[in-house]
C-alpha cells in the first residue's frame, strides 16, 4: 500500500511539473499556463480598459505586448497578490525615448483591488486596470503556487 502511494506521489508531481510559458491572448481575454507546449490551466482575464495594441507609454491603459519575465512576486500591494512583468525592456524604453513620453511600467498579474474581492463576478466581465492583467483571488493563489519568478510571458493581440 505504501509504494502505491509513493508511486502516485510521484506521477502527480511529474505531472505538473512546471509552467515553462505563460501565454496571453488578449483579443481573447486569456491566459493560459503551459507546459511544454501543453496548456495546463486557462484563465479569463482582465486588461486595460484600451487594450488593443501594445503599451506606448505610461497612462494610456494598455497591457503590454510581446514577450518578458515574470520577475518576482509582490505580497503587499493594494491588490490581492501580483507577481511583476519586466515591461519596459530596452525596446520598450527605446521607443518611448523616440517619442518624448515615459515607458510607464509597474504591470504586474495581479488579483483584485483589496477589500473589492466580493466585487470579482463583476469587475472581471470588463477591462479595468490600468494596464495589468487581472485574476479574481482565488485564481491568484493558485497562479502563485504553478508560476516559478523566472517564468516567460508571452503577451499577444
Amino acid at each position: 500500500m505504501r509504494s502505491v502511494f509513493l508511486i502516485l506521489l510521484l506521477f502527480t508531481n511529474c505531472s505538473f511539473a512546471g509552467i515553462d510559458l505563460v501565454k496571453v491572448q488578449k483579443s481573447e481575454n486569456k491566459m493560459y499556463l503551459l507546459d511544454n507546449g501543453k496548456v495546463i490551466k486557462e484563465y479569463h482575464v482582465a486588461f486595460g480598459a484600451n487594450p488593443k495594441g501594445h503599451k506606448q507609454q505610461e497612462g494610456d491603459e494598455k497591457t503590454p505586448q510581446g514577450t518578458y519575465v515574470l520577475d518576482y512576486k509582490k505580497e503587499n500591494s493594494s491588490f490581492y497578490r501580483a507577481m511583476h512583468i519586466s515591461y519596459p525592456n530596452r525596446q520598450d524604453l527605446e521607443n518611448a525615448k523616440a517619442n518624448g513620453v515615459s515607458a510607464g511600467g509597474f504591470i504586474m498579474i495581479h488579483g483584485q483591488r483589496n477589500w473589492l474581492s466580493w466585487f470579482s463576478a463583476i469587475t472581471q466581465q470588463f477591462n479595468w486596470t490600468n494596464g495589468c492583467i487581472a485574476l479574481t483571488n482565488s485564481e491568484m493563489d493558485e497562479f502563485m503556487e504553478l508560476v516559478n519568478v523566472g517564468t516567460k510571458i508571452q503577451i499577444i493581440w
